[in-house]
């Protein structure tokens, strides 16, 4: 008999649960499909825009300005505005080194050496992603051949863009704005079905047989933690939104990989239990305790969709189902002379990390609730 039954979750059906406010019937994939098609408007309308007023102010290389719209526009604000300052930051150092050493030796050496002493700068600096736009900046003023100076040059392409960036931003906050904070918080949520998914998929192998798609489900949370990741940072360049809302956006995203942390070791304390007949003394508390840690990542989604967490979940208390399993464990300890001590190792590995990731779900719900200055905050 298997603690629960196991069940995974689509991406659509993902995106199901999420849509509480009326709108599930539109789909995860109808709404990628209106994310790419705003990002693309977004992205040719801030081009068109830097190209055009550009041309008007009498700037024949208003091109560099479309690149640099159309190289910074990202998908979200705080994505948005690291983009814009790698690339003032780049291009500024660029632009700096290319003058300088345009005015001592002779291509291709001075050329080669602006390239290398501005890359190493910018790895020393910690801005790494902006050594690359240093290093087009420097290739455009020594290589590019055009009259006048190599420092009007470097001033031009300066100006030219900031401008684009201008445009950027303005258009990213202006037109159809998406900010990485409420991205990230609907990521969240998601991120939490997702590891319940991970977790349905092991217990299936627990006194059963593995989950065929387990590494799957694996691979699908551990790629969700990234693209979180990636949120939260785009988030830090925003404003807070609100009381907390940094600070309860980092706690869940740092407790969604501690948890995925302790379900790979769970998933490795499971291993070679099929034939484990000792986790059955331990039973109803043992597949309650699982039931209801499904329930708690499901209700901690919630929680982060509608971002309220003060509200405990109902007919639902994780420390009382350890506490149960705890005094069963006491009872059925006098029977451990019958079995083998690797199968008795493995039940108690699994009601560890079951007794770890269930504390863990009820904390990141009360900690949160705490970080945003909810009152009243319940610790069912």
């Amino acid at each position: 008999m298997r603690l629960t039954r196991a069940k995974t979750w689509s991406q659509q059906e993902l995106a199901v649960k999420l849509r509480v406010d009326g709108s599930a019937d539109q789909g995860l994939w109808n709404w990628d499909r209106k994310r790419l098609l705003i990002d693309a408007t977004k992205t040719a309308l801030a081009a068109a825009l830097s190209w055009w007023i550009a041309l008007q102010f009498g700037l024949h290389d208003g091109y560099w300005g479309a690149i640099s719209a159309v190289i910074v526009l990202q998908s979200n604000f705080g994505a948005t505005i690291s983009a814009s300052r790698d690339r003032i930051l780049g291009t500024m150092i660029g632009a700096a080194f290319g003058f300088a050493f345009s005015l001592f030796g002779v291509l291709p050496w001075n050329y080669i050496l602006a390239l290398l002493c501005a890359v190493v700068l910018c790895g020393l600096l910690g801005l790494r992603n902006s050594s690359r736009l240093a290093g087009v900046t420097i290739s455009i003023v020594m290589l590019v051949q055009k009259t006048g100076s190599h420092w009007l040059l470097a001033l031009h392409r300066v100006g030219e863009v900031f401008f684009g960036i201008i445009v950027a931003v303005t258009v990213s906050t202006l037109v159809f704005p998406d900010r990485a904070r409420l991205r990230l918080r609907d990521g969240l949520a998601q991120e939490f079905l997702v590891l319940n998914a991970f977790f349905e998929g092991i217990l299936q192998g627990f006194r059963g047989h593995p989950a065929e798609n387990l590494a799957e489900l694996r691979e699908d949370a551990l790629a969700m933690l990234r693209a979180n990741n990636a949120l939260l940072e785009a988030s830090r360049n925003e404003p807070s939104g609100g009381p907390g809302w940094r600070e309860g956006l980092g706690m869940l995203a740092q407790f969604g990989r501690t948890i995925f942390d302790a379900l790979v070791a769970l998933e490795l304390a499971v291993r070679e239990s099929n034939d484990d007949n000792y986790a059955q003394q331990l039973e109803p508390e043992l597949g309650r305790l699982a039931a209801d840690i499904e329930s708690g990542f499901q209700y901690v989604a919630k929680c982060i969709h509608g971002w309220r967490f003060h509200i405990p979940p109902p007919n639902l208390n994780l420390e009382e189902d350890i506490a149960q399993l705890e005094d069963r464990m006491a009872k059925v300890r006098h029977t451990s002379s019958t079995f083998s001590q690797a199968e008795i190792l493995r039940a108690y590995a699994v009601q560890l990390h079951l007794k770890q990731i269930a504390r863990m779900l009820r904390s990141s719900r009360v900690e949160t609730s705490r970080a945003i200055g909810e009152a009243q905050v319940s610790e069912a």
